[in-house]
């Protein structure tokens, strides 16, 4: 191995006491290919086995906490005790390979279409539909349906330990039900659920309390919970930069291992509010301090880009298209071939790559999603 990325093999402990081999992570990728009663299929499984051979830590595609909150075709669910064998063998497949297993939990609010909602009944914080063509009006949840939604997030995490994950990263990220509570766009609430800042807070640090408790009740080895957080919007109203630094001040002081910035581009700068000469990573990560790690992710391709990105004093970085166009990428490093990682993808290559058919057909359908050639 070239010695100047040595640094991004070192180990790191977390809170929780879940150490991390290196400082390498498969970031959360949808792949649209469980099978239509939530259990991870055959394909699913090995393509995350084929991808856990040199990250220290695989997050998993999001897996719902309760039935109405499925917000994609083909995903698997975590809403039940009859998917605890269906998440042990994705567990079990991702460990196999040395990597620590995560299990992303969320629930998609007014993102989830009709039709893998029962009776239709899209549920969110208020009766405002996002700004997509199309998109459907959401019933408002009643105060009862929000706190049963915060039990079920603590119930996924009791099934996340009983199937023996690592751990857990709540999806608060990427204009889900959690980030649909933080957000004023979609947040209409004069209750305790919404209206001032400090509100639009409530139902995501409720959420924390609850997987946190659970974590203390249930767990008997380190296991760890991070939280996935998308820092701002495009709407007006929509979260600022600003709201954000004032969400991740709090998530700071909460027991939780890291934070996971959900951006595009690792170097990109706030639209709105704060200090927008610096990157959003560089804000949070002054606002956070030493209080909790981050996860930074977005558009690091190359060695060298995850080298300067861990420079910037962000102790974890994740790796998404990378990891699905190379599987190998993280071992390459380490074995000094960077020079053989693979930077397109050839519409002969999903065999060869072990990527799900319906990933494969949202890949080579997106354009410009892939480098395909």
């Amino acid at each position: 191995m070239n010695s100047v990325y040595q640094p991004l093999f070192h180990s790191i402990t977390l809170r929780s006491g879940v150490e991390v081999k290196n400082r390498m992570v498969m970031a959360p990728m949808t792949n649209f290919s469980s099978h239509d009663d939530g259990t991870v299929s055959d394909d699913e499984v090995a393509y995350y086995a084929r991808r856990s051979g040199g990250v220290g830590m695989v997050i998993t595609a999001c897996a719902n906490v309760t039935e109405n909150g499925k917000g994609f075709h083909g995903e698997f669910g975590a809403h039940r005790d009859e998917m605890i064998p269906s998440l042990r063998r994705l567990a079990q497949a991702i460990q196999a390979k040395g990597a620590k297993a995560v299990l992303q939990i969320f629930h998609g609010g007014r993102s989830c279409p009709p039709e893998l909602v029962p009776n239709g009944d899209v549920v969110s914080a208020s009766a405002v539909a996002n700004e997509a063509a199309g998109a459907v009006v959401p019933r408002a949840l009643e105060d009862a349906e929000i706190r049963d939604i915060v039990t079920a997030f603590g119930e996924a995490t009791r099934r996340a330990i009983e199937a023996g994950y690592d751990g857990v990263e709540i999806h608060g990220a990427n204009g889900y039900l959690i980030q649909q509570f933080f957000s004023p766009h979609s947040n209409r609430r004069t209750d305790e659920w919404g209206g001032s800042l400090e509100k639009r807070m409530a139902f995501p640090l409720a959420i924390v309390d609850e997987v946190t408790r659970v974590v203390r009740e249930h767990a008997n080895r380190p296991f760890l919970v991070g939280y996935r957080f998308s820092p701002e919007e495009p709407t007006t109203p929509g979260i600022t930069m600003d709201d954000t630094l004032a969400l991740v001040d709090k998530l700071a002081d909460q027991p939780l291992d890291y934070l996971h910035v959900s951006l595009m581009d690792f170097w990109s700068k706030p639209h709105t509010g704060a200090d927008t000469s610096q990157t959003r990573l560089a804000l949070i990560q002054r606002q956070v301090g030493e209080r909790v790690p981050l996860i930074g992710v977005g558009s690091i391709h190359t060695p060298d880009e995850a080298r300067a990105a861990l420079e910037t004093g962000v102790p974890l970085i994740a790796l998404g298209r990378e990891l699905i166009m190379e599987p190998d990428w993280v071992a390459k490093v380490e074995q000094g071939r960077t020079s053989e990682i693979r930077t397109t993808l050839s519409k002969n290559d999903r065999e060869t790559l072990v990527i799900p058919e319906p990933l494969w057909q949202a890949i080579i359908n997106t354009p410009g999603w892939f480098p395909v050639v």
